[in-house]
């Protein structure tokens, strides 16, 4: 019978990681590479020139990040904006999470960025699958069942890397006057799960304006997002220069 200390967690750190847009999230990833972590990045957004910028900025060795890019091409109709062609991005992206799959290395982290426009790229896919539904929920249940799957294979014992999921936030009525942010996904049923699969789920919170901007990542929950964090050692509020690699060092018991 298996020991709690050898529990795959010990060697591989899987974390939610959620903000509003310009919220930094994608640019902190670079203070990981400094810690001698290389990536590979679900590119969903065609967003990563502030990680570039960031990196170049902390001196960080780029070459340490593979990545690929998956977007649907959309065209104007009269009908509003339409895929061009058949919607690809989503099973060109789960190709490339499969050939991932089968690599096994604990300094390696993968990254999807982002979960929202994975769900985008989902919904897209279950349509052209079945493009004569009657009822569109039918695309939504088939891209939610997709994308949870996606979520379940990465934060399995068998995918035996680390990995960030990130995720803008959708801010949801829960009753009259009361709000709460969940990760968004692909329409509205799915973003209250998907932080059940994660032990830790933090926020980057962007506040002020102008060149009074303030950057942090949040590590313990507020009034409106249930964040979680599973050890009690890291700080309520982290730089969001320097955050993820405290949290990593943090959760992998290194300081």
């Amino acid at each position: 019978m298996p020991t709690l200390d050898n529990h795959a967690s010990s060697a591989y750190t899987k974390i939610l990681y959620i903000g509003d847009s310009s919220s930094g999230k994608t640019g902190s990833l670079a203070a990981l590479l400094a810690d001698g972590y290389s990536m590979r990045i679900l590119d969903m957004d065609n967003g990563l020139t502030a990680l570039k910028q960031f990196g170049r900025t902390a001196g960080a060795d780029l070459s340490k990040i593979e990545y690929e890019t998956y977007r649907d091409q959309y065209r104007i109709t009269p009908q509003g904006p339409m895929v061009k062609g058949a919607p690809k991005a989503f099973s060109d992206a789960m190709g490339k999470l499969t050939e991932w799959s089968e690599i096994e290395d604990p300094m390696c982290i993968t990254v999807i960025d982002s979960l929202t426009f994975l769900g985008k790229a989902a919904w897209a896919w279950a349509k052209g699958m079945n493009p004569t539904a009657k009822d569109p929920r039918q695309w939504f249940y088939a891209a939610q069942q997709a994308v949870e799957s996606v979520l379940a294979l990465l934060t399995s014992e068998a995918y035996k890397q680390n990995v960030i999921v990130i995720s803008h936030v959708n801010y949801k009525e829960v009753m009259e006057g009361v709000h709460k942010g969940y990760p968004s996904a692909v329409g509205s049923a799915l973003g209250p799960t998907v932080a059940s699969y994660f032990d830790t789920l933090v926020l980057a919170e962007a506040s002020g304006s102008g060149t009074n901007v303030r950057r942090r990542i949040k590590t313990m929950p507020t009034g409106v997002i249930d964040l979680k964090m599973p050890t009690s050692n890291v700080e309520k509020e982290l730089p969001l220069e320097t955050g993820l690699s405290t949290i990593f060092a943090q959760l992998k018991g290194q300081i």
